[in-house]
């Protein structure tokens, strides 16, 4: 039989236990993006002390650039361990992709190409999505010719990537080719009759060829979809960027198709006028 001396005991020693078990589930529920970071730096530092691999490396820096997981984002730790990684390994394969995507976003685009370029050298066997993140680079640098380029041979390998065909669309805008951006958007636009990013610049490309009315059609589906969008579409649609900004590319990408829709409609009107 238990002596009543020893439950007491017994339940002297399991309060505070519970209650200390309880307030550390509590801070977890409550600060759990907090314990989150916390757990990822933990492992870091472990595997740090006991030496870091490349793979392990690049690991870390994957997960510190998912803007889908917005309480571990962060660029200069991703950029800490990309660089780690290339160090002790410069032929590890993504990993010159990755630092380049990290400095084209921070807009420094020289030091983008000169990583994606690094990419093809250092890789046999480069994924396509490099020829993409290399179109991108050329074409904020205004090399459109080097730009199409890439981004005809990522579709190649991805022809109804959504995104592609818009970033493609908008290069070909910028080098005066306007049917053939109209042209690549309308072959995929049925695919994704709802996407406001394509049927804004499907808007674009009509307004720019002269076909008002089509461009207003366009114009108008894209008002009506862009109101559902979501950030987590947003981050989708823009991968590696902040997501505390995603808020701020929704409501650049309403202003910008309201904008278009005025022009659209201004010159629809004044071409029935004269």
């Amino acid at each position: 039989m238990v002596s009543i001396g020893r439950v007491f005991r017994l339940t002297y020693i399991w309060r505070p236990g519970a209650l200390a078990l309880l307030v550390v589930l509590l801070y977890g529920l409550v600060f759990w993006r907090d314990v989150l970071w916390a757990a990822a730096v933990l492992e870091e530092a472990v595997y740090g002390a006991a030496g870091l691999t490349a793979e392990r490396a690049a690991v870390f820096g994957a997960r510190h650039l998912d803007a889908e997981t917005p309480v571990l984002y962060d660029i200069e730790r991703s950029r800490y361990f990309y660089a780690k990684s290339a160090t002790l390994d410069p032929t590890y394969p993504y990993v010159q992709h990755q630092l380049a995507r990290i400095a084209f976003l921070e807009g420094d685009y020289n030091v983008a190409l000169w990583r994606i370029n690094r990419e093809f050298a250092v890789n046999p066997n480069p994924h396509p999505s490099s020829q993409y993140v290399r179109g991108l680079i050329y074409g904020y640098m205004g090399q459109y010719g080097n730009s199409i380029e890439g981004f005809r041979a990522y579709l190649e390998a991805d022809p109804t990537n959504w995104a592609a065909v818009n970033d493609y669309a908008w290069v070909l805008l910028k080098a005066g080719r306007q049917e053939e951006a109209l042209a690549a958007i309308e072959e995929v636009i049925a695919l994704w009759p709802k996407n406001p990013w394509l049927l804004n610049s499907a808007a674009i490309a009509a307004y720019e060829v002269g076909e008002y009315e089509r461009a207003r059609g366009y114009a108008e589906r894209a008002a009506e979809h862009v109101r559902g969008l979501t950030k987590r579409e947003w981050l989708v649609a823009y991968p590696g960027n902040d997501p505390r900004i995603a808020g701020d590319g929704i409501a650049a990408l309403k202003k910008s198709i309201l904008n278009n829709m005025h022009t659209i409609t201004s010159a629809r009107d004044d071409s029935a006028v004269q």
